[in-house]
């Protein structure tokens, strides 16, 4: 079988968890991925992963440098919710909701919860070069989990439904477990993947991601 477009973006996203372990590797399939879709603002985005993975910063930098040279614009990854009163979206590091205040106090709220679980940032998805504790900040903003703070301010038994427009983060699907499991609540996520259903801690991907 020839490969296709599928293959070899499957092969760079191995890569880029492998934590920079197969950077060769995955160069050589982005690549490869990059010849038969040029125009794809996806391909870029996982090559600059792949970089950020190993930690290759200035290679991060070319990578979103030939995003911008080949006039390629980036979706801008956002979460939203579906209430009675209407539908509520997010964007990482959001302050635009008229319950900011609240939302991040709950966020905040959870954070503890989870630690005293065990709960430990996975900073490797933070694809930008920041000292620990500002990798740890932007990831706890990110939209799917400013989503579900918001959600839990609410009174309910009901499970909470997430949409998300990009991949769900590999540190949000980790606190997602954590989350599951500390407000006793089924949390269905569906991301441009597949659906991820929380429950008591555990994942029904298994924790494939």
């Amino acid at each position: 079988m020839k490969p296709n477009v599928l293959m070899w973006r499957t092969v760079v996203v191995a890569c880029c968890r492998a934590k920079g372990c197969n950077t060769n590797l995955g160069r050589q399939a982005a690549e490869m991925l990059l010849e038969l879709e040029p125009q794809n603002a996806v391909n870029y985005v996982l090559l600059s992963n792949l970089y950020a993975s190993g930690g290759r910063w200035e290679d991060v930098a070319k990578a979103r440098y030939s995003l911008k040279k080949v006039s390629v614009k980036k979706e801008a990854g956002c979460s939203w919710v579906s209430m009675k009163d209407g539908v509520h979206v997010f964007v990482a590091g959001d302050k635009s909701h008229p319950d900011t205040e609240n939302i991040y106090a709950k966020l905040q709220e959870l954070k503890q919860k989870m630690r005293d679980s065990g709960y430990v940032p996975l900073t490797e998805y933070a694809l930008y070069d920041l000292e620990v504790e500002n990798k740890e900040e932007v990831l706890s903003h990110h939209s799917e989990k400013l989503a579900v703070a918001f959600v839990l301010l609410r009174t309910s038994n009901l499970p909470i439904r997430i949409m998300k427009n990009l991949r769900v983060c590999g540190d949000c699907h980790s606190a997602f477990g954590y989350i599951s499991k500390i407000v006793g609540r089924q949390i269905v996520v569906r991301d441009s993947n597949r659906f991820h259903h929380f429950a008591d801690g555990k994942c029904s991907c298994g924790d494939y991601w």
